[in-house]
């Protein structure tokens, strides 16, 4: 007889070569039935987007966008069907490739610095459009009093010619301004919202992220990809609601004033704000 050997030590081995096959997406699907609760209402919750839920639970992470975004969906669908997304994340990094270093975003970035150089031109033609205006103005003068030489002497010798020169400087100093005004035009508008809405400025200056946004009424006001150095702006009666794909890259001003929350890189916030605030929702 062989008694060592019962049917009761081989079940645990089949149970866990079993779970060792389920992938990613399936273990969301198991854990979404067993707790009772169809796409729709996970994608009510989690605010994911039902397609987006559905690639998901069969293993296909490409509408997500790229990694970042499919570790924050990742999270965020565990959570709602009560799994420990740790795991889950740390199973798509084995089969992805593993978690990215932060340096190769540099060079996708690298031109973006560079755009801010090409308005030297605009300095060039703002000097030859000086040097034309004061060209034109010397000899208008010149022409004006050819017919008369002895008013010309007169001016001459009365140092007429000085203000002149200082009319023509004048333009030049003006037409200088202008180029100033490049760096914060947004902030000003932002404080100069009225007292009795909400408005919202969410930028991207530390890179691209994907963004959702929704007055009180639920009305979708914008739903996509917020480049690096873009921003976009809010405003409602009483609420905005947001979703941010990638909250590390995002900077928030609410009613003219910033909001500084120190959110991960990668991590996926629903916030709420109201006339009220800043405070986060």
């Amino acid at each position: 007889m062989s008694i060592g050997n019962s049917p009761e030590d081989e079940r645990p081995s089949r149970d866990e070569s079993q779970e060792a096959r389920v992938s990613v997406g399936r273990a969301l699907q198991q854990a979404r039935i067993a707790a009772g609760l169809t796409v729709d209402e996970v994608s009510s919750a989690t605010r994911v987007r039902i397609a987006i839920v559905h690639a998901i639970e069969a293993d296909d992470f490409a509408p997500c966008g790229g990694d970042v975004y499919a570790r924050g969906h990742l999270r965020t669908l565990a959570r709602a069907v009560h799994l420990d997304p740790e795991p889950l994340i740390a199973r798509y990094d084995a089969e992805h490739g593993g978690r990215p270093a932060p340096t190769p975003a540099a060079p996708l970035f690298e031109a973006e610095r560079i755009r801010p150089e090409r308005r030297g031109p605009n300095w060039t033609a703002a000097m030859v459009a000086a040097i034309v205006v004061v060209i034109g103005f010397v000899g208008f003068t010149a022409f004006k009093g050819g017919g008369d030489d002895s008013d010309a002497k007169s001016q001459l010798a009365d140092g007429g010619a000085a203000p002149a020169a200082s009319r023509s400087a004048s333009p030049t100093t003006k037409k200088d301004k202008p180029a100033a005004p490049s760096g914060e035009p947004t902030d000003s508008a932002i404080a100069a919202a009225p007292q009795d809405k909400v408005t919202v400025q969410v930028g991207a200056p530390n890179g691209r992220s994907w963004i959702s946004a929704k007055d009180h009424n639920g009305r979708m006001l914008f739903d996509g990809l917020l480049k690096k150095g873009e921003s976009k702006t809010f405003q409602d009666s009483s609420k905005i609601n947001l979703i941010l794909g990638d909250a590390g890259a995002i900077q928030l001003y609410v009613n003219g004033k910033k909001i500084e929350d120190n959110f991960r890189q990668g991590s996926v916030e629903r916030l709420t704000y109201t006339k009220g605030d800043p405070e986060a929702g």
